[in-house]
């Protein structure tokens, strides 16, 4: 099968011009495909490879809600608990009964500073707001904290990237640490995650991609002026493919969590359509009433990442891209072989 997923990933590699690293992962640690293509840095041609760190945008809520899920494990908030109790912070238009459980789900109601479903053209966000500003999760603040509420609380499922800059406040008061140091010791590090970080783009270590946004007419452009300056709960982390191989291992192993709270993060708590559900910080994707996959994704100008666990089959899948476009084709190629192969 390895053979043919190869061929697959390369055929559609030179049909969307991708760019970033591949990884796939069978039962017992077998190495089903390990493949990097494009540039790293296109100005010097530095070639990714799969210790090439990438950023990963939103696929990082997984990481609040392990955080979150920890807290609780160790007493300090529960899933029940009020956002006002959480939070030395007071926000007049937001409703009362907004719990944890609420903000880890996306049915708080609260609005978002980016909200997918009137924008959908993240740059917009810094034509007021120097984006070389925005190193901290206080200085999100500003771009919701007065806004009404956009729906009742528990009313739906409304994807809220808000609601994880609150969860990431939540940790490092629960926590008394940075929301990017607590993940660090208590995540990255117990993960062996051991290339992985929260990074200021105008700061990059080495070894990691520049994310690039292409043009019609084959220029291109870096991300440095069309995301925050420095990520944080709610997307903006940086890992190497193996990275995120490891992270499954550490969570399904529960290494991270209690056997118990694991099950818990990965219980379908909300559903979005027919066959898509929302847990804590992941999505679920059910077929005939099982689970197919559990799965996290990311978008940012310059980035796309998906990656997924296969439970019934242990198949873990990480796809990486430093463009804007690309990683879900890569990962639909993927699962379309597997299930053509009756391995899904």
């Amino acid at each position: 099968m390895s053979v043919n997923l190869q061929e697959i990933v390369k055929d559609m590699k030179d049909r969307i011009d991708f760019s970033g690293a591949v990884f796939v992962k069978g039962k017992d640690k077998e190495l089903l495909l390990n493949q990097n293509f494009g540039y790293a840095n296109r100005s010097e041609q530095i070639e990714n490879r799969s210790s090439t760190r990438f950023g990963i945008a939103s696929g990082c809520k997984l990481f609040t809600a392990i955080a979150i899920c920890q807290l609780v494990e160790r007493g300090e908030i529960s899933f029940d608990s009020k956002l006002s109790a959480c939070i030395n912070h007071n926000f007049k238009h937001f409703d009362d009964e907004v719990t944890i459980h609420h903000l880890l789900t996306h049915t708080s109601g609260i609005p978002d500073y980016f909200d997918e479903e009137l924008m959908d053209d993240f740059e917009e966000l810094w034509i007021q707001t120097p984006m070389y500003r925005m190193r901290t999760l206080k200085d999100f603040l500003p771009l919701f904290q007065d806004l009404p509420m956009k729906s009742k609380v528990g009313e739906r499922f409304h994807y809220n990237n808000a609601g994880y800059i609150l969860l990431g406040l939540v940790v490092e008061q629960a926590s008394q640490s940075n929301f990017d140091d607590y993940i660090q010791k208590n995540i990255f590090q117990q993960a062996a995650m051991t290339h992985a970080g929260f990074f200021e783009l105008d700061a990059l270590p080495a070894n990691t991609a520049q994310g690039y946004i292409d043009f019609d007419d084959g220029t291109w452009k870096t991300n440095i002026y069309s995301l925050p300056a420095k990520g944080g709960s709610d997307g903006g982390a940086f890992v190497t493919v193996h990275d995120m191989e490891r992270l499954w291992d550490a969570l399904l192993s529960y290494s991270l969590l209690s056997e118990k709270v694991t099950k818990l993060l990965l219980t379908p708590h909300v559903q979005e359509n027919q066959e898509d559900y929302y847990g804590y910080g992941l999505w679920i994707k059910k077929r005939n009433d099982a689970v197919l996959k559990y799965h996290i994704m990311g978008y940012d100008p310059g980035v796309s990442f998906h990656s997924a666990y296969y439970p019934d089959v242990f198949i873990n899948v990480v796809v990486c891209s430093n463009k804007s476009k690309g990683a879900f084709a890569i990962m639909s190629g993927i699962e379309e072989q597997l299930i053509k192969t009756k391995t899904l």
